[in-house]
């Protein structure tokens, strides 16, 4: 890996994303891999993701502290990667925190007593005066203001939360949230006077039936026992426990001093890259959106990077929204590293059409604009579809990178296919839009090794820093089970599935593997990707991509039909052909 120290910018390298466990039992596992000599020079970055710290929700998103997981990592993993001279990419969660974080914690113990009070977004608060108090105590939005608010899950977003008083208060929380009830004892009733003990027995049967039917228990009809109900169901209410990301309050100093000794931390941990999850839900405001609010958004980001530079990290703002929008362009006018979240789409578009034209025009615009980019395949979450579409702006139709029928094709096909699919909701809780499409991209090419060959020959030969899910470097397969077992929300398992070693020692005997590490590898050590990218591309049915620094030349020429392909690598005065 290559770093311009000027300006902090990485050059050159390819990166590995995995869970710390992805691999074996333990992120050691898979430093133990990448120290193989199947692996030498393969990657130069790692994108950990945020099971390093300690989290309970949402596979580690949904941080109780950033502090290394013991269950998982050792300071020796960090001294071991470091040798490697492999650098690494974490998150930081912008826009939430567990209910178990410290300063949450803190607010239930305390109520209004607590020094957090202000750290996190009290939605009756913030809507005072801008709604109407409902029968279950929320304040509803007026409709001109709550037709704007962008949902990321049907229903408001909240988790309301019981306070020392015995109040109940809602909390803003955009992602997700559980609240667990917890079976009652004829002990725990003893609190109450006049009950016999068969009454008792009578309400803790009925209750922990409702709990264990996952039903509502305000609906509980004690029968003759109604007297009761308020002692009984404060009883069950102050058993339950909760688990949720919950939105933290920008406009709090507590949280910028949050984020300036977050930062420090994660620099000292080795970070490089540190990627802003949620950050376009941070800025919060009467009237607008709530994703991606300007001017706020902008104010937000130049404190984040104020932050960030005094602590050497180069920072990826993570943005999904529709390319006709534009929010990629004004986020990389602005110095910002983008996520290529076009790339996956388009690699299945142009394999399954055979016709390069909707790539070549992203390729070129990022070389023509000057895009800093970090591109992927597969990830953790899913594979970009809203991403690729128009969008109207003032009046005027920008169009996508791909036609709504287009999408709607690569949709079809993938969920043919076996994938899951992720939506996006209004206020009213009604469907508004696909968001995007789980599936493992092998599974999403149909299982076909010569489509993923290409697809990875491509992704090296884009311009932009190349990310790799570990899942893909092995050709996984969806893994049905695990979304099945994860219930209604567990779409995103089915492209999670940990490989043990015993797997990875005998996948590295295939050929899908071996060879895709071998482009990687072309891609990670050749100073040709240094330089300059030509598309000579005359055909629709043919890719023709070549790379040149001083004495350095990677050629890249594929046929989309039959899927065969070569690259021709220079390096001073020895050429090499690759076949595929």
């Amino acid at each position: 890996m290559q770093i311009d120290a000027n300006n902090n910018t990485i050059l050159n390298g390819v990166m590995l994303n995995a869970y710390p466990d992805s691999i074996g039992d333990r992120w050691s596992d898979a430093i133990t891999m990448l120290q193989s000599d199947e692996f030498k020079d393969v990657f130069s970055l790692f994108y950990v993701l945020p099971t390093f710290f300690n989290s309970d929700l949402d596979r580690g998103f949904s941080i109780v502290d950033y502090n290394l997981n013991k269950d998982l990592i050792s300071p020796q993993d960090l001294e071991a990667l470091d040798k490697l001279n492999i650098k690494l990419k974490f998150d930081i969660v912008l826009n939430h925190l567990s209910v178990a974080s410290p300063q949450f914690k803190d607010l239930l113990e305390k109520g209004e007593e607590s020094k957090y009070k202000d750290f996190f977004i009290n939605w009756n608060q913030f809507w005072k005066d801008n709604g109407t108090l409902n029968k279950d105590g929320v304040v509803l939005p007026k409709s001109k203001y709550l037709d704007k608010l962008f949902m990321r899950k049907s229903g408001l977003p909240i988790l309301k939360v019981q306070f020392p008083d015995g109040s109940e208060q809602p909390y803003w929380n955009t992602f997700y949230q559980e609240i667990k009830y917890h079976p009652i004892t004829t002990e725990d009733l003893r609190i109450i006077d006049q009950l016999t003990l068969d009454e008792a027995k009578l309400i803790c049967d009925k209750v922990n039936h409702t709990i264990q039917e996952k039903q509502n228990i305000s609906t509980i009809d004690f029968e003759g026992l109604d007297y009761f109900k308020p002692k009984i169901l404060k009883l069950v209410n102050n058993k339950r426990s909760y688990l949720g990301q919950m939105d933290v309050n920008a406009k709090s100093p507590l949280v910028w001093d949050f984020y300036e000794e977050t930062l420090s931390k994660l620099n000292n941990f080795g970070c490089k890259i540190l990627r802003l999850d949620a950050f376009a839900y941070l800025h919060k405001e009467v009237g607008q959106s709530n994703f991606f609010n300007k001017p706020g958004t902008w104010d937000y980001l130049e404190r984040i990077k104020k932050i960030a530079i005094k602590n050497n990290l180069m920072l990826l703002p993570e943005i999904h929204a529709e390319y006709g929008l534009g929010l990629h362009d004004e986020v990389a006018k602005k110095g910002y590293y983008i996520y290529d979240f076009f790339l996956p789409g388009l690699v299945i578009h142009t394999l399954e059409t055979s016709d390069n034209t909707a790539l070549l025009k992203w390729a070129k615009e990022i070389v023509s604009k000057g895009y800093q980019t970090v591109n992927m395949l597969g990830c953790h979450d899913g594979i970009p579809v809203l991403d690729l579409k128009g969008k109207e702006v003032d009046g005027v139709y920008n169009k996508g990178l791909l036609e709504d029928k287009d999408i709607e094709a690569i949709m079809n096909t993938i969920i043919n296919r076996g994938g899951r699919v992720k939506n996006l909701y209004g206020p009213s809780g009604k469907k508004i839009s696909y968001y995007q499409v789980n599936a493992t991209f092998f599974s999403a090419l149909g299982e076909d090794e010569k489509k993923l060959l290409l697809a990875r020959a491509i992704q090296m030969f884009m311009p932009g820093i190349p990310q790799i899910w570990y899942l893909d470097l092995f050709a996984g397969k969806n893994d049905y089970e695990a979304a099945d077992l994860a219930g209604s929300g567990g779409h995103k398992e089915i492209n999670r599935t940990t490989l043990s070693i015993k797997k990875i020692k005998a996948d590295l005997k295939k050929e899908i593997v071996f060879k895709q590490l071998e482009i990687i590898k072309i891609r990670n050590t050749s100073k040709a990707f240094l330089g300059s990218v030509q598309f000579n591309c005359l055909e629709e049915n043919k890719l023709d991509i070549m790379w040149q620094n001083e004495g350095s030349r990677a050629h890249l020429k594929a046929d989309l039909k039959s899927l065969v392909f070569r690259i021709v690598l220079t390096e001073k005065d020895e050429t090499k052909t690759y076949l595929y």
